[in-house]
């Protein structure tokens, strides 16, 4: 009798498995959103200027479509709805924001898009992981301890993260993420505090409340976890590679 032959987890499917208890263990929960988005909540409600290169073509895939909107007077309107596909997971966050009361936190997975060339490094599609945790007297320490315990059950307990001064429209400061692995520092991902005007934008008093957000591709914690060289092999279906896990 032939034995059953049982299938593979993809790396990246394998790497959101792996990372999801560490944020349950903090008091996280899982959050989802939609992939195809409005300008609000993927832009406007970010703080992310009219003018800001992130809503240009060569960076955010557009897609116009007629929509009916429901007037006061009761009639029916047709309207041309600016709608993107999702350029981060950070419109989950504020749609969550939206409908639930501090304290939250929330760790949210999932796939977004960049309108830009396809190297060994980048694709035009990945699969990126976002926190969000607000509350009262929250610090950036609190950001590091929490990304410090990530990194170091993922990679092991040598791990050191470092932060350097960036800009993100979202947060204020905000940080770029650093990883020490093999002898180098390698970038992971962006960070910091909540920005007042993401708050102000979803109704949440910024006077009470802080918080920090930060997101990094999972793309780039498989590949270096399992020694994958190019990000575009995730995404072609060979068996090939998936066989290895």
């Amino acid at each position: 009798m032939n034995k059953e032959t049982k299938g593979h987890l993809h790396p990246i499917t394998q790497i959101i498995r792996e990372i999801y208890p560490v944020f349950q263990e903090l008091g996280f929960q899982i959050a989802d959103g939609p992939e195809l988005e409005d300008e609000f909540h993927n832009f406007d409600a970010l703080n992310v200027p009219k003018d800001h290169p992130a809503r240009d073509m060569q960076d955010t895939f557009w897609i116009k479509q007629n929509g009916k909107i429901k007037m006061e007077n009761g009639t029916d309107t047709i309207k041309a709805d600016r709608m993107v596909l999702r350029t981060h997971t950070s419109s989950v966050q504020i749609r969550f924001m939206e409908n639930n009361k501090p304290p939250i936190r929330i760790v949210v997975p999932g796939k977004v898009y960049r309108n830009e060339a396809t190297d060994s490094t980048h694709e035009a599609q990945f699969y990126q992981l976002e926190a969000l945790y607000v509350d009262k007297n929250v610090t950036l320490a609190h950001l590091k301890g929490v990304l410090e315990t990530m990194f170091k059950r993922i990679f092991g307990e040598d791990v050191v993260i470092r932060f350097r001064p960036s800009f993100f429209p979202f947060t204020e400061p905000s940080v770029e993420v650093d990883m020490q692995w093999k002898g180098k520092w390698l970038e992971m991902g962006g960070a910091g505090l909540v920005h007042p005007n993401v708050f102000k934008s979803v109704g949440i008093d910024p006077n009470i409340y802080q918080g920090f957000a930060f997101g990094f591709g999972l793309d780039r914690v498989a590949m270096l976890k399992f020694g994958i060289d190019d990000v575009r092999y995730n995404y072609t279906g060979d068996l090939r590679l998936i066989n290895q896990f």
